[in-house]
C-alpha cells in the first residue's frame, strides 16, 4: 500500500481538502480525490477528512492510495524517424504532438509504444513498464533527438552521464521579444509552481538547481531566434528559464502570454544536437536531428 503524504504550509491554509490534493499532486484528477476522500482513504492528522474540511497550516494530510495494475502498454506500428541505432541504443527524433512515456489518458500513440513495436523485446526494464528504454524525455510539443536504452546496462552508464550533466544537448528555439544581449546564463532553481501545481516555475524555496545558457542566432522586429545549452534537465527548463527573463517561448500555451499568431501548435523548441559517451565502446558520439519544417516556415516568415 502507497501513502502519499503532505505538509500544509502557512500560505495553504484555508484551501478545501479536495482542492489542496489536486493542486499537490499532478497525477491525480480533483474528481478522483473526491471519491479517496468518500471512501475515508484521506486522513488529516490520523482522523479521516470530510470532503468540506479547509486544511490548516501544519497539519499533516495522508492519502491512501489504492493498488493500481498498470495497464498493459501494447507494441504499435508508428513510423519513426530513427537517427541511429546499434545493440544498445536508438536515438530517435520526436515528432511534434508525440508524448514520450504512457500516462493517465494517454496509453497509445506514445513514443513508447512505437518503439516496443521496433525493438521487440529489446529495451531496458529500468524505468518500468510505463517507460521501458526511456532515459530522458522532452515535452509532448518539443521536437528533436531523443535515446532510447535496449539494455539495462546502456541504461544505468547513461543515467549516471546525465546526472553528471556530461551529456551535450543543445537546443534551439524561438522566443518572443528581442534580447538585447548576444548571449546569457540564466541560473535559476526550477521546481512546482506554488500556486499553479500542473506548472513549473522559478522557485527558490523549494526547486532543484537549473541552470542554461544561451546564444542568440538571429533577431527579428518582435523574436529572437536562440541556442539554448542546457548544463541541467529540469522539467520545462528552458520553457520556465526563458519566460523568467521575460521572453516566452512562441506558442508556448502554458507559460507564453496566450496569444498565437503564428497558429503554432505548442512551443517553439527543437532538441537539435544530442552528444554522449557510447556505453559500450567508450567513444564519444553526436547527433543533429534537423529542424522541423514547421520550424524552418515560421523563420522564414519572420525573416520576411
Amino acid at each position: 500500500m502507497e501513502f502519499l503524504k503532505f505538509d500544509v504550509t502557512d500560505d495553504q491554509s484555508g484551501v478545501r481538502i479536495d482542492r489542496f490534493l489536486s493542486e499537490n499532486t499532478e497525477e491525480l484528477s480533483r474528481s478522483y480525490l473526491q471519491k479517496l476522500i468518500k471512501e475515508q482513504k484521506v486522513l488529516v492528522n490520523s482522523i479521516p477528512a470530510k470532503s468540506s474540511y479547509k486544511v490548516q497550516a501544519n497539519d499533516l494530510v495522508t492519502v491512501e492510495m489504492p493498488q493500481v495494475t498498470e495497464p498493459d502498454i501494447l507494441p504499435e506500428d508508428i513510423p519513426l524517424d530513427i537517427l541511429y541505432e546499434d545493440e544498445d541504443i536508438l536515438v530517435v527524433n520526436k515528432p511534434k504532438g508525440m508524448v514520450v512515456h504512457p500516462s493517465a489518458g494517454h496509453y497509445t500513440g506514445t513514443l513508447v509504444n512505437a518503439v516496443m513495436y521496433h525493438c521487440r523485446d529489446h529495451l531496458s526494464g529500468i524505468n518500468g513498464i510505463l517507460r521501458p528504454g526511456i532515459v530522458h524525455r522532452i515535452d509532448k510539443d518539443t521536437t528533436g533527438a531523443l535515446l532510447v536504452c535496449k539494455t539495462d546496462h546502456a541504461h544505468k552508464i547513461l543515467a549516471e552521464q546525465l546526472k553528471e550533466h556530461s551529456i551535450k544537448r543543445r537546443y534551439r528555439a524561438i522566443v518572443s521579444g528581442v534580447l538585447k544581449e548576444d548571449q546569457g546564463t540564466i541560473d535559476a532553481p526550477v521546481g512546482r509552481h506554488p500556486v499553479d501545481r500542473k506548472k513549473m516555475a522559478v522557485n527558490y524555496k523549494n526547486g532543484k538547481e537549473a541552470v542554461t545558457h544561451y546564444q542568440v542566432l538571429e533577431r527579428f522586429s518582435n523574436a529572437t531566434y536562440i541556442e539554448c545549452r542546457l548544463e541541467t534537465g529540469r522539467t520545462h527548463q528552458i520553457r520556465v528559464h526563458m519566460t523568467s527573463i521575460g521572453h516566452p517561448l512562441l506558442g508556448d500555451e502554458v507559460y507564453g502570454s496566450g496569444k498565437n499568431p503564428y497558429h503554432l501548435q505548442g512551443q517553439a523548441l527543437h532538441a537539435m544536437v544530442l552528444g554522449f559517451v557510447h556505453p559500450t565502446s567508450g567513444e564519444y558520439m553526436e547527433f543533429t536531428a534537423p529542424l522541423p519544417e514547421y520550424f524552418l516556415k515560421l523563420l522564414d516568415k519572420l525573416r520576411k
